[in-house]
């Protein structure tokens, strides 16, 4: 692990203020029915421990210039992706409160939230930086299309069906042609998202590696690859369907073109999570994803 993968808790620039309260975003999504109404139970917590600068629930607000110093976003881990999408290169750390079914990123629960905040306004947390990609594809030598991602980007053949054959070139130099359905490249955060449905490896958060995972591919010699974040990958799919597409995030990006370049590297800014007391890695491997070593036996 890199010196700077896992911060000690900076000074709380809030501290220095008069009022010692942070200023932050609360964030979440509008169509999950239990936001609005959790945030407004939770109210009297926030505003006892913190001055509120922007509450936006429709992903509608460009928090380039907002000035904050942490954003609270409810709802689960799309929530989260969604609100690192929204931040764009202007990165603040999240605290996230668990909505939704899995919470593999936003690990804390509405019960624990009285408690956490406290600690949190009192610079009792981790900050864990987590590694962010940036692609673009281009076309003729024109870039076509940029956006920020932090789970992965995948390729997918789409209809009708027909296997993909994608050429992967690593830091400009042909590495590999895989004949499969589509191909993903995932941060260690989406190592625990579409890469593991399609066999790829669990990489901790905050290790800074890509994951490299073919989607069913035409070959039982084919294997999920792990390499550094500092080089750039570039995918070329030599025959696309019509339907074959660009998705960062679960968000459809473009369509693809014979002989496209879709390129991926690291992001020049990183996702920050605030971590406190209790949050253990193993554990939320355990807890959320239902991950066990032992065979469980059956009682008679």
């Amino acid at each position: 692990m890199a010196a700077n993968d896992m911060n000690p808790t900076p000074t709380a620039s809030w501290h220095e203020r008069a009022s010692g309260r942070p200023r932050i975003l609360l964030l979440g999504a509008a169509h999950r029915h239990n936001v609005r109404a959790e945030v407004e139970r939770l109210r009297p917590v926030l505003e006892q421990h913190v001055d509120i600068v922007l509450s936006d629930f429709e992903q509608a607000v460009d928090l380039a210039n907002i000035d904050a110093d942490f954003a609270i976003v409810f709802g689960g881990d799309g929530s989260i992706l969604r609100a690192a999408r929204q931040m764009g290169l202007k990165q603040v750390p999240v605290l996230g409160v668990n909505l939704g079914r899995l919470g593999f990123l936003a690990a804390i629960s509405p019960a624990e939230f009285h408690v956490v905040l406290p600690q949190v306004c009192a610079g009792d947390y981790q900050a864990v930086d987590h590694l962010m990609l940036s692609s673009s594809i281009w076309r003729d030598g024109t870039c076509l299309h940029r956006q920020l991602g932090l789970n992965e980007l995948a390729v997918l053949g789409g209809p009708p069906y027909s296997i993909l054959d994608i050429d992967l070139y690593v830091d400009a130099e042909w590495a590999t042609t895989y004949s499969c359905d589509g191909l993903i490249i995932s941060t260690p955060v989406g190592s625990t998202a579409h890469s593991l449905s399609a066999g790829g490896p669990i990489l901790r958060k905050n290790l800074q590696a890509f994951v490299i995972s073919p989607i069913s591919p035409h070959t039982l010699t084919v294997r999920p690859v792990v390499d550094v974040a500092d080089r750039v990958y570039e995918l070329v799919v030599r025959e696309p369907n019509e339907s074959t597409s660009v998705v960062v995030d679960g968000r459809m990006i473009c369509g693809l073109q014979q002989d496209d370049r879709v390129r991926v590297e690291r992001a020049e800014s990183s996702f920050t999570m605030m971590e406190v007391t209790g949050q253990h890695y193993y554990r939320t491997l355990r807890e959320r994803l239902d991950w066990g070593g032992r065979i469980r036996m059956k009682k008679d």
